[in-house]
């Protein structure tokens, strides 16, 4: 059975939460102050420092002589501090708030590595019933929207590799998968109606970097109710003209 979208657990921390939403924050995006903190996830500012605090405690942050947070030891094993990954949250995110006001509904920006999806880019729509945000989540690429995408763009033999008989985890089977990208290819967007959570549609296109290479998939998300098929052109090419550009300011 392939792993879905994982839900809340029932007795969820919201002081966990937060302090690791704070973490994934501070390894996507550099260093910020506590004021940021605050209003990206929704509290007060004494609740951010004292989140902060336990962070610094436990080496997942650092002050730094200007008083913002950084990345600490922990986090500095996988962090590429202002890495490619930062860059292109921080010139993509103008662009996904400007389609979220164009369509009204919550979208991402995901990179790949390896057979895994990252999001690290969300922002969500202001309607009651949405998609909420996965930003700093990871899932298996064969199970996401902007995961395909970047999947298509691989040679058939590096997908082979990726996805080997031997290596560990839920493998997708190998001919699905094939016929999967293959139609990824052909169409130039992916379309994602329950595959990776129940109730949620999703549609994307990839991005491409300066040198022409594809680096992100961008996606809108939806609750499943309020997708219908003949929407499907209006979102392509929504989302065609937002990765496009996005694209420009990439490589200006």
């Amino acid at each position: 059975m392939e792993k879905r979208f994982k839900a809340p657990p029932p007795y969820a921390v919201a002081s966990v939460d937060n302090a690791l939403r704070i973490a994934a924050m501070l390894q996507l995006e550099g260093p910020l102050t506590v004021s940021e903190v605050a209003e990206r996830i929704g509290v007060a500012p004494s609740t951010a420092h004292r989140l902060l605090a336990m962070l610094v405690y436990r080496d997942f942050a650092v002050q730094d002589a200007n008083r913002a947070y950084r990345v600490g030891p922990v986090l500095e094993l996988a962090a590429h501090s202002q890495s490619a990954a930062s860059k292109l949250r921080a010139a993509a995110l103008p662009h996904l708030r400007r389609l979220v006001d164009l369509l009204d509904e919550s979208v991402n920006l995901t990179v790949r590595t390896g057979d895994t999806a990252r999001f690290i880019a969300s922002v969500e729509c202001s309607q009651a019933l949405r998609v909420g945000s996965r930003e700093g989540m990871v899932f298996p690429a064969h199970q996401t929207t902007a995961g395909l995408l970047l999947l298509a763009e691989l040679p058939p033999e590096q997908v082979a590799e990726l996805y080997a008989a031997d290596k560990p985890g839920e493998r997708p089977d190998p001919a699905e998968l094939r016929a999967e990208l293959a139609r990824v290819r052909r169409s130039g967007f992916a379309l994602n109606q329950g595959r990776s959570e129940r109730g949620v549609a999703a549609v994307g296109v990839p991005v491409h970097g300066a040198d022409g290479v594809v680096v992100a998939g961008l996606s809108v998300s939806m609750p499943s109710v309020r997708y219908r098929k003949d929407q499907l052109p209006r979102l392509v090419a929504s989302l065609r003209a937002t990765a496009a550009a996005l694209e420009a300011d990439l490589r200006g």
